[in-house]
């Protein structure tokens, strides 16, 4: 169950098309039911509405679907826009039985609404069927923005071109509009050839830069993005061009006037075990984005959410302790933890030449048995796992690891929240979410592998009441 992340009792949290509005985010979802599995029964669009990305308001679902004859019998992801003085969605009309029959299994619809909570389907009056030369089963996600250098509306969707459906032909495509009603197809946006499809694509400006944003059809399956000086680029790749693991999925941005964050689901593993695979839904989580001055992005815990938890006072914590070791492991337990959901923070630095050190949540006292994220300096990331890895393998980790830059001798704040069966890790602005399903103990530990690290100020804090 969680208590800070959201996920509707009953449901998997799926994509998420959020809207901000008077100190409001609307995160108009899918809830899929997982009768019998993924995508298993139609759905709509449900809405949540939050101010703080910790208590939501459950408004059930608004844009219904279509009956199983119709081209929306799932209405796939889209976005929520407002302009000509009335709120849009353009959405995802999707019919799993319509490839079968020779006709576009998903085209771009429409509908409106004055209130944010009823909405009025447009039904043929506005369709954007797939273009020629793209395939009719690979063409959704449409996401709506003005451009005021331009003066016109700019739609941007994922899709794929006309073939082998495994050929790395994935691509954002676009159309301009001047009234909304009416739009005319520009072709490719965004056509890098390296993914086999493009979801969720975002477009949004912060300061002099342009990013755009789309999640993977790939081996990595996750959301990364490019930068440009100019909205319709040329696309810059940073150093790290992800925002978190392969867990975190199909996210998509929203801001109020001083921060942008982004919405994306924690995938759920099948039949909820550590060994098997992810699957399509889960739990979502909110990460704020932070703009370095070279126009990167990075992300981290949204204030609010920190504000959910309050500080355990504990005589077991400690202000500062050196870990250290020449060769081989040293651990420390810092504290016993048995809540469902809490959050563990702590300020780390190491000493140069320190191979390794990591945290040991869920951790058993008699045999070691843990969850683990280790931060490999040299090697530049930190993963997550199950240890001991016996009998091998324990957890299906692939995916769950991160580009990390750490530098000797400085300090980071590390921070590990627990919701349930997620896990996320912040460290340097970098996350990683991860899941836990089967914890054999209490303990949280910091550990440190042929080096030192240095332990300063960890602090426990669980829900306030």
């Amino acid at each position: 169950m969680q208590n800070i992340y959201y996920q509707p009792e009953g449901y998997a949290f799926g994509d998420c098309m959020p809207f901000y509005k008077d100190g409001k985010f609307y995160l108009y979802h899918q809830r899929d039911t997982r009768n019998p599995g993924p995508f298993g029964e139609p759905f709509g669009w449900a809405l949540a509405v939050t101010e703080d990305f910790v208590h939501y308001e459950d408004k059930g679902e608004v844009l219904l679907r279509g009956e199983d004859t119709e081209q929306d019998q799932f209405i796939f992801a889209g976005s929520v826009f407002e302009g000509e003085g009335q709120y849009h969605a353009f959405y995802t009309g999707y019919n799993r039985d319509f490839a079968a029959e020779g006709k576009d299994a998903q085209v771009l619809m429409h509908a409106t609404s004055d209130d944010l909570l009823h909405w009025t389907k447009s039904a043929d009056k506005l369709k954007l069927p797939p273009q020629m030369g793209y395939d009719p089963n690979d063409w959704r996600d449409p996401y709506v923005l003005w451009n005021e250098d331009s003066k016109e509306y700019i739609l941007i969707l994922g899709a794929h071109k006309q073939d082998n459906r495994q050929i790395k032909t994935g691509c954002t495509v676009y159309f301009t509009s001047n009234d909304l009603e009416h739009w005319e197809f520009k072709g490719d946006f965004w056509a890098p050839n390296m993914f086999c499809m493009h979801e969720m694509p975002d477009l949004f400006c912060i300061g002099d830069w342009w990013y755009l944003l789309t999640t993977e059809y790939s081996e990595n399956n996750k959301t990364i993005y490019r930068k440009s000086r100019s909205i319709f680029g040329p696309w810059q790749m940073p150093d790290d061009d992800a925002f978190d693991g392969r867990a975190y999925y199909a996210a998509r941005s929203c801001g109020d006037s001083e921060h942008r964050y982004l919405f994306g689901w924690v995938a759920s593993k099948d039949q909820d075990m550590d060994i098997n695979n992810w699957i399509w839904g889960g739990t979502l989580v909110v990460h704020e984005l932070v703009q370095k001055e070279n126009g990167d992005l990075k992300v981290k815990m949204p204030d609010s959410v920190h504000n959910a938890f309050v500080e355990k006072i504990s005589n077991d914590l400690f202000e500062e302790k050196v870990i250290k070791i020449d060769s081989g492991i040293n651990e420390v337990i810092i504290e016993e933890c048995d809540e469902e959901t809490f959050l563990f923070e702590t300020v780390v630095s190491f000493k140069s030449g320190t191979h390794a050190f990591g945290i040991n949540i869920f951790e058993e006292k008699e045999t070691g048995d843990a969850y683990r994220f280790e931060i490999e300096i040299k090697n530049r990331k930190v993963d997550f796992n199950r240890t001991p890895n016996l009998p091998w393998f324990r957890y299906m980790a692939q995916g769950s690891e991160r580009p990390l830059f750490l530098e000797a001798e400085k300090e980071y704040l590390l921070q590990v929240v627990v919701d349930g069966t997620v896990v996320t890790l912040y460290l340097n602005n970098t996350a990683l979410n991860v899941r836990a399903y089967e914890p054999k103990g209490k303990n949280i530990s910091l550990y440190v592998k042929d080096g030192s690290v240095n332990i300063k100020n960890p602090r426990l804090y669980l829900l306030k009441n």
